[in-house]
């Protein structure tokens, strides 16, 4: 099967089933049509002879640091839409959040002819900063915002800010905040300052904000919160990083004999699957990470377009960086 069948089964011209492939304009009628042969015949084209044809492999690299979290699983699902709806394919690199690994990936990615790299929910350090500053090909950060890498991110602070105000107008006057290690620059250090500026708005200082330290777990945040209660058990409002936290977090109270929200109330951050079926609903902000994978990989294009048009250069522009909103949807916890 060659692309001039497809053509004639279709009843289109070959630069048209080109132009299928490549991500072309085509009009959704002959879209259908080369799409109902592709499935019918299987065809597949030959990738290499297209990428020696053209100098395009059709290919995105995807760097993910866990499988198992539910933002990630979201704006995975925002990237794959978008390049789906493109012709374009992805190859998936899983780090464990491991930042040498993920220098690796980067590189092997190159070799591997791919068009673009979109990189998530990392952490930057020296060697990091160093293989991006290297890379040949362009490349996106999602979830986070570093200085003079296109990045496409959520605003952490004021969303924290916001939901620890609605929270200090409840007149909650013992407030624990379950925060993650800042290492992370948006869940870890960006919630913190928005929860602190929030104090400050309400004329609280920082100092009266009760800490505690988890990972992004359920278990964690029920180990955290059983701590902070046995030291502080005038505890009477919750702020956590993480919905899976903010769990774990009702877990403990409730086997404190705690009354969420009469006597302690709990918010988190994520707009969760299980937000709705906990006991109290929790209270919570929704970051749009299906759109920041959309997004992502709308820059991410924007990027390779330019790079083609400076035959070959990828200028990495400062000014390349993307805000998202947020929402706070408010549930029977607070």
């Amino acid at each position: 099967m060659t692309i001039k069948e497809v053509a004639r089964l279709a009843g289109v011209s070959s630069a048209a089933v080109s132009r299928y492939f490549n991500g072309g304009s085509l009009s959704e009628e002959k879209r259908e049509q080369i799409r109902k042969v592709v499935e019918k015949t299987d065809y597949t084209p030959n990738a290499a002879a297209h990428l020696m044809r053209t100098g395009r492999s059709r290919m995105i690299g995807v760097i993910v640091p866990h499988i198992h979290s539910d933002s990630l699983s979201q704006i995975s699902s925002g990237i794959m839409r978008a390049l789906d709806a493109e012709g374009y394919s992805f190859i998936l690199g899983y780090t464990g959040g491991d930042t040498k690994k993920e220098v690796r990936i980067i590189e092997e990615m190159q070799h591997a002819q791919m068009e673009g790299i979109l990189l998530m929910g990392t952490v930057m350090n020296r060697t990091l900063r160093e293989t991006i500053d290297r890379c040949k090909v362009p490349l996106v950060v999602t979830g986070q915002c570093f200085d003079g890498v296109p990045s496409v991110y959520h605003d952490d602070e004021n969303a924290l800010r916001k939901l620890t105000g609605l929270m200090l107008k409840k007149n909650r006057k013992h407030l624990a905040y379950i925060g993650v290690t800042e290492t992370d620059a948006a869940a870890g250090l960006s919630r913190r300052k928005g929860v602190e500026k929030a104090f400050k708005d309400f004329g609280r200082e920082k100092s009266e904000l009760i800490r505690g330290t988890a990972d992004f777990s359920v278990e964690s945040g029920h180990s955290v919160m059983e701590e902070l209660l046995k030291e502080h058990p005038e505890i009477d409002g919750v702020i956590c990083a993480t919905d899976l936290i903010a769990h774990g977090a009702m877990r403990a109270l409730r086997e404190a004999g705690k009354k969420i929200p009469k006597d302690v109330a709990v918010a988190g951050v994520g707009d969760h699957w299980a937000d709705e079926a906990s006991a109290p609903p929790l209270t919570t902000v929704k970051l749009f990470f299906r759109e920041c994978g959309k997004m992502a990989v709308e820059l991410l294009f924007k990027l390779i377009r330019e790079k083609e048009e400076a035959e070959g250069v990828w200028e990495k522009r400062k000014d390349i960086q993307v805000k998202l909103g947020y929402t706070i949807v408010e549930r029977g916890s607070l």
